[in-house]
């Protein structure tokens, strides 16, 4: 089966993407879009260029690839960021996987995100596409399955073992750790981005405390908070 979960940065999508590699089933794939996200835009992030020249980018190859069933793993997981979809890229391929969001509050999406780049608008951090697809799976009456990065961090066997079940597949112990350091399977973005991640061994509860945002990231704050809000609704801990 296809995962695919679809995230902004700085959600712990990575932490999540170690813990499904870690089972003896799974393959996982990091950001399959990013190196063509960045071709298309010409955004300046860190390590662009070398990004561009190792991965990657003609939609057309890339979309069989996502899309294919593999034969060697039962559970083909995708970490993705919601803003490597651009309102020109093919969407009819998600229908062939299980679509999940992972979503944080804002708050803490932004103050992480300034520390490593430029923070423009509620696009460059992925709310307005996050929403924009799930609308999209809704409409055509597929799966839907909402993550909250908070909860997955204060509750991680919780949320695993609920969202395994909704995703029809068990509940593996080897999720709940995974050895310390790098992966083969990390994009090389991991030098700038994977730092924590690559000193964790599970998912580290976080008490929550956030900064308030400051008032130059106000209005980007406000956009993303209504669209977190919104798919909070969908949370998988609100299921019965």
């Amino acid at each position: 089966m296809n995962i695919f979960m679809w995230s902004g940065p700085r959600n712990l999508s990575t932490a999540l993407m170690r813990s499904f590699e870690n089972r003896s089933d799974t393959q996982v794939w990091d950001e399959p879009l990013y190196a063509y996200y960045l071709k298309q835009t010409n955004k300046q992030h860190p390590l662009k260029e070398e990004i561009i020249n190792n991965y990657e980018t003609n939609i057309n190859k890339l979309i069989p690839a996502i899309s294919q069933n593999l034969n060697d793993k039962k559970i083909f997981y995708q970490k993705h960021m919601t803003h490597h979809i651009l309102k020109k890229t093919p969407l009819n391929w998600l229908t062939s996987g299980t679509n999940c969001f992972l979503i944080r509050d804002p708050k803490a999406v932004i103050q992480s995100y300034i520390k490593k780049n430029h923070l423009n608008n509620s696009s460059d951090i992925g709310f307005p596409m996050q929403i924009k697809l799930f609308r999209f799976i809704k409409k055509f009456g597929n799966k839907t399955i909402v993550i909250n990065a908070d909860d997955l961090s204060s509750s991680p066997r919780k949320v695993l073992t609920k969202l395994c079940k909704s995703l029809n597949i068990p509940f593996s112990e080897k999720m709940m750790s995974w050895p310390k350091g790098k992966r083969d399977s990390d994009g090389i973005w991991e030098t700038i981005w994977y730092k924590n991640v690559k000193l964790s061994t599970n998912f580290e509860k976080s008490e929550n405390n956030y900064r308030e945002v400051s008032d130059d990231f106000k209005k980007i704050y406000f956009e993303c908070l209504d669209i977190f809000n919104e798919l909070n609704k969908y949370n998988i801990l609100n299921e019965q």
